[in-house]
């Protein structure tokens, strides 16, 4: 019956989070993703060896496509997301600079199947909203959860957002992974290690 209730709360708070998003204009959108960028350069440290995560935006995600060519261009390993089925975890492959990105589903595009795959260091990951203790909002379909779940070493979780997706508590349930940081057109926020 808790499980019934969190759910029914997370899908209000998903319609909530998903029209503060929709409402931004493209140039809030674009001047976002640049900030985010800058933000996430200057105050995210990693190292050269580390492999990123990242994400090819859908629909009015914030774009972190700036970050990505990024590290591309410095020759940091970056990893994109690919949705295998309903309830598998993502397929995570190499992008390699001047590879050619294919459609993967669900407006995204990724590396071709025959891409090298990488466990992550770090991974940007897109979101509907947070709150001030780190809980992300996803889609819902645990994608992420599934993905983590799996991985040999817990990478740092950094969502990727609008400071509109700012939610004032989102029920967090067993197999939901709180986000080290959060970065918006506002700035870095560092969450820690809660549980």
């Amino acid at each position: 019956m808790a499980d019934q209730a969190i759910e029914e709360a997370k899908a209000a708070l998903r319609k909530d989070a998903h029209a503060a998003r929709a409402a931004l204009s493209g140039e809030e959108r674009a001047d976002a993703a640049k900030a985010v960028a800058a933000h996430f350069f200057e105050q995210v440290a990693y190292a050269p060896e580390d492999v990123i995560a990242g994400y090819w935006r859908i629909r009015d995600e914030l774009d972190c496509q700036p970050i990505l060519v990024r590290l591309m261009d410095s020759g940091q390993k970056v990893v994109l997301p690919v949705v295998q089925g309903d309830d598998a975890p993502l397929d995570l492959r190499v992008w390699e600079a001047d590879a050619p990105l294919y459609e993967a589903g669900f407006g995204t595009l990724a590396p071709s199947d025959l891409a090298p795959r990488a466990y992550p260091d770090i991974v940007l990951m897109p979101l509907l909203g947070f709150d001030n203790a780190g809980t992300r909002l996803g889609y819902g379909g645990g994608y992420y959860d599934r993905t983590l779940a799996g991985l040999r070493k817990r990478p740092m979780l950094i969502g990727l957002a609008f400071a509109a997706q700012e939610l004032g508590h989102i029920p967090r349930e067993a197999h939901d992974v709180p986000l080290d940081a959060v970065i918006t057109e506002s700035g870095v926020r560092f969450f820690g290690t809660s549980a």
